[in-house]
């Protein structure tokens, strides 16, 4: 539905003692040896998936997303102002990178979404159209994109919020212009462009029995009942602490019931910041509860998260003062969250041991004007896919140089994280990094900061 943006929160920390200086390691990516999400859902019977920026699928964000997942979808790779911003004029370059890499790591794509109110091109909401313009200008886009990827993705999210909360049809550029039946018109343009791709019809503020999800039930049943092709519906599930829904898995059995599948599809929820344990504990129990209702209906049959770390959420640039509403934090850290899901699905997911990773800090030379340093981070019981150093030094040392690590420096705060090809620290391993430094005076141990 929304657009990704980039936050940042801190995750577990470690500090450390060693040669005389105190320095504090944020382990943002310790991993204990679970079952990864998409093979506890694969037991189920079910697709866990979860949104996807295309140009950070590497590193350790790629790493995540093809090892947790079974299905990306693209945040906004797909939408048509993106796909097509100038008539005619056609961008794929992000759509083919998300369809490429889940190739790479045996994954479906969600098609993600052609129909829309939002986020498209300019040249279309500023024209001025007839009708038969209009419906023109909608099938061609559909038959271009959904031909574009035939056989290559599992469903469409064809028509996307065709609803205002009290159930009656939203004002819209579609709606206004063509009437109710665009809605089976996109659905029929959709199934002649790609017979084997489902089709969904999808939408917010829907999880729970309401009126809303009620108009929803009656367009599915009466497309059903006139032979238009619908597959399933996407209940969006962008939901606010404490708030899922009572009525959430008997919603679900009811689309169920009438022979659709259903998706849960933008799943997040959000907290007011800061966040706490209590407020974790609470994510923990809502991610649970929503996964355990998706597992109890058989045709429910895919669990997608809205980015699955919080420096690729959308949540905090549109809810000014609310966040931290994806299972990883903005480090890679999984959350306690992530938990709540494994453990619906099945699994005995624990998180990893406190102190399992620690770092070390050592100077190994000093002159009168400046010195090496050398920091070391060591694993055992625990593994990380990614790392963060943190410290304050006390005496107006200045970092002038690093290696093997990315370290940035304001006024006595200093800030290092992993190089592409070593964030990765296993079990039992170590990684080390340098740096050489000014001084004047004095050279005494580093103040621990949370950096």
């Amino acid at each position: 539905m929304r657009s990704l943006r980039t936050g940042l929160s801190l995750t577990s920390l470690v500090t450390s003692l060693v040669a005389g200086c105190a320095l504090l390691l944020a382990a943002p990516a310790a991993q204990a040896a679970d079952t990864p999400l998409r093979d506890l859902g694969a037991a189920k019977g079910k697709v866990v998936g979860t949104a996807v920026t295309g140009s950070k699928l590497t590193g350790t964000y790629g790493d995540l997303a093809g090892a947790q997942f079974s299905s990306l979808t693209p945040g906004n790779a797909m939408k048509w102002g993106s796909v097509e911003p100038t008539q005619g004029s056609f961008n794929w370059t992000e759509a083919d990178q998300i369809v490429a890499f889940a190739q790479a790591h045996n994954q479906q794509v969600r098609g993600h979404t052609l129909v829309w109110h939002s986020q498209n091109p300019s040249w279309l909401t500023n024209g001025s159209w007839t009708s038969a313009q209009l419906s023109t200008l909608l099938q061609n886009h559909i038959s271009t994109e959904v031909g574009r990827y035939k056989g290559k993705l599992a469903a469409w999210d064809v028509v996307n919020e065709p609803f205002n909360e009290d159930g009656t049809y939203r004002s819209t550029l579609w709606y206004n212009g063509l009437g109710a039946d665009y809605i089976a018109n996109a659905l029929t343009w959709a199934r002649a462009a790609d017979p084997a791709a489902k089709l969904y019809i999808n939408d917010y503020n829907v999880e729970g029995v309401n009126a809303k999800s009620t108009a929803l039930y009656n367009l599915v049943k009466s497309l059903k009942d006139r032979g238009v092709p619908i597959d399933g519906v996407g209940l969006q599930a962008h939901l606010i602490l404490g708030q899922v829904p009572a009525t959430f898995q008997q919603n679900i059995q009811r689309f169920a019931d009438l022979g659709v599948d259903v998706a849960i599809t933008e799943l997040d929820i959000r907290m007011t910041l800061p966040s706490d344990s209590a407020k974790l504990a609470q994510q923990k129990a809502d991610y649970k509860a929503v996964t355990a209702a998706c597992v109890a209906v058989a045709r429910c049959v895919n669990l997608t998260v809205w980015g699955f770390t919080d420096s690729d959420s959308w949540v905090e640039s549109t809810f000014p003062g609310q966040g931290a509403a994806t299972p990883y934090d903005a480090n890679y850290a999984p959350k306690p969250a992530y938990y709540g899901i494994a453990e619906a699905l099945g699994g005995t997911s624990t998180p990893p041991p406190t102190g399992a990773c620690t770092a070390s800090y050592s100077v190994g030379s000093q002159w009168n004007t400046g010195f090496t340093g050398n920091v070391t981070i060591s694993c055992s019981g625990a593994s990380l896919s990614s790392w963060k150093v943190t410290w304050t030094y006390g005496a107006g040392q200045q970092i002038t140089q690093a290696w093997n690590a990315g370290c940035t420096q304001s006024g006595a705060a200093v800030s290092c994280v992993n190089a592409s090809y070593n964030g990765t620290v296993p079990d039992g391993g170590s990684v080390s990094f340098g740096f050489n430094a000014s001084w004047s005076g004095s050279n005494p141990v580093p103040t621990v900061t949370l950096g």
